[in-house]
């Protein structure tokens, strides 16, 4: 990996920010990887649009914003809408079934999975989507090792949640290896 350069987007409430969080952490402390993480909430923080950039980098970072991401994340069709003509050329749009209509055409990869339905048919807590979001992008990109990812919520969780995290992040990265980038 020389770059990365990801946007993820969507309402408050969906743990786009945590997902970004875990992200950039796994590459720091388990890979040896630079990166850099930051956020906007929109007007409310439950419902509000959110977005968080994220670079990582075998290199060193010198400027903090991404402006034109190689992958953008896109949870809501609001996020969707106003993100989706930011992407770098020949980059990968991960979108949710559920909450995401493509409707532009964008010059990249588009990639919708049904995550938030996966997540309720088979664990029935909403609370752990932004999980499966993640590993379906690593299982997509390669960007950390999953066990990076699971090192991460082991530190970050407690121990009653983390076999829900655990299936989470291993349907979403199932469904990600199937349309691997």
């Amino acid at each position: 990996m020389e770059r990365s350069r990801l946007v993820f987007s969507g309402s408050g409430g969906q743990g786009v920010i945590t997902a970004a969080i875990i992200l950039a952490k796994a590459a720091v402390i388990f890979e040896k990887k630079n990166a850099i993480q930051s956020q906007s909430y929109g007007a409310a923080a439950r419902g509000g649009a959110t977005r968080s950039d994220i670079i990582l980098s075998d290199s060193e970072i010198f400027f903090p914003k991404v402006i034109q991401p190689n992958i953008l994340v896109s949870l809501t069709q609001e996020s969707y809408n106003k993100f989706s003509s930011i992407i770098r050329p020949g980059g990968l749009l991960l979108v949710d079934s559920r909450y995401v209509d493509i409707q532009k055409k964008v010059d990249g990869k588009h990639i919708t999975l049904p995550m938030y339905e996966t997540v309720m048919e088979k664990i029935g807590k909403p609370i752990v989507f932004n999980i499966c979001v993640l590993g379906a992008l690593i299982g997509i990109t390669e960007l950390v090792k999953k066990q990076s990812i699971l090192s991460v919520l082991e530190d970050t969780i407690p121990k009653d949640f983390m076999e829900m995290n655990k299936t989470s992040l291993d349907l979403g990265f199932e469904m990600g290896k199937e349309n691997r980038y």
